[in-house]
């Protein structure tokens, strides 16, 4: 885990230098706003670049009716998107970041409701409730919403499997060729070494370069957004002990798009607070789970309706872990 986090920070480096160095941007909103925008668009740009460039690689080399067949028709008594939602887990991403894996799987075959138990998990299980909420809420706590955010994981991606919503995810990104397609319109020739280097390249590129402005976009209201709304504001309506505060909280959580370890100093002020602790981890799972930015750029990927019918699970899944925690903790 931490690893992967190092493998991000010369981006860090890079956006802190061209922002307070070279812009000589104090370290105010904007200054905050420009710094959050470069090094996610890069970071995002980077990982949809490498991880379309590899399964443009696998979907040469590995039948892809053979991994959907292995992975839709054995019994697997929900032990595939279990597997999904562990990626997730092992993958410290936040809610945009895990949308290129996410383009990747569905691209490679992978059912579409074993690709959204990897989506929902991935930023649900973060650095944050694995590391750090040990120290601030205790052992039991992080059990059980690490444990929670798996189920809520698995139970989304079972229903929206259930529901067969295949039909709302836009045609280009499940049209791949097979190798067959590739060595056939090369002559029926094995294609060189030399001139898969370059086929996978232009097949990955072609996805990047149809996902990438809704990045930009994606990422810049998430820029402009982060830091907007004054924590202040939402202490006071959080740190209150009625039943609408839970809802409000994730309410308030979508608009913002942060990290979970960037949440943390409202979360400590909520605590001091004696703010209710379910409404403390609905409000930070929303951040980091659902945000505006993720929705505007899987809107390339899907249709409305899909994208609708994931936040509505995922929202429900935050409120009834959030009511549940309240009620026995």
């Amino acid at each position: 885990m931490l690893i992967i986090m190092d493998i991000f920070k010369p981006i860090q480096i890079f956006s802190d230098l061209v922002i307070y160095n070279w812009l000589g941007i104090n370290n105010s909103y904007w200054g905050s706003t420009l710094n959050f925008f470069i090094y996610d668009v890069i970071k995002i740009g980077l990982l949809l670049v490498v991880i379309n460039y590899i399964m443009a690689i696998t979907r040469y080399h590995f039948p892809l009716e053979k991994a959907r067949n292995i992975l839709t028709k054995k019994r697997w008594l929900g032990m595939n998107y279990l597997m999904a939602g562990i990626l997730g887990i092992v993958t410290p991403f936040c809610s945009c970041s895990s949308i290129p894996l996410f383009i990747g799987f569905l691209g490679a075959g992978i059912p579409l409701g074993i690709t959204f138990a990897f989506l929902i998990s991935s930023p649900l299980i973060n650095e944050s409730s694995l590391y750090l909420f040990p120290a601030m809420f205790g052992l039991k706590v992080t059990i059980l919403y690490n444990l929670f955010g798996l189920l809520i994981a698995i139970g989304g991606g079972m229903l929206i499997q259930k529901l067969k919503l295949d039909k709302y995810i836009i045609p280009e990104f499940l049209k791949f060729k097979s190798r067959a397609q590739v060595e056939t319109n090369s002559s029926g020739k094995k294609m060189l070494f030399s001139q898969l280097i370059k086929y996978f390249w232009k097949d990955g590129i072609s996805i990047t370069k149809q996902i990438f402005p809704y990045v930009i976009l994606g990422v810049g209201v998430g820029a402009i957004i982060h830091g907007f709304i004054p924590a202040n504001l939402i202490e006071h309506y959080l740190s209150a002990k009625a039943w609408w505060t839970l809802p409000m909280a994730v309410i308030l959580g979508i608009p913002l798009y942060a990290n979970s370890v960037s949440v943390l100093p409202i979360m400590e002020a909520l605590v001091g607070k004696g703010a209710p602790l379910g409404t403390i981890l609905a409000f930070m799972t929303a951040i980091v789970a659902l945000s505006l930015p993720e929705a505007l750029i899987l809107k390339k990927v899907m249709r409305w309706q899909l994208l609708a019918i994931f936040f509505a699970i995922t929202t429900a899944g935050i409120l009834i872990m959030g009511y549940l925690f309240n009620l026995i903790l």
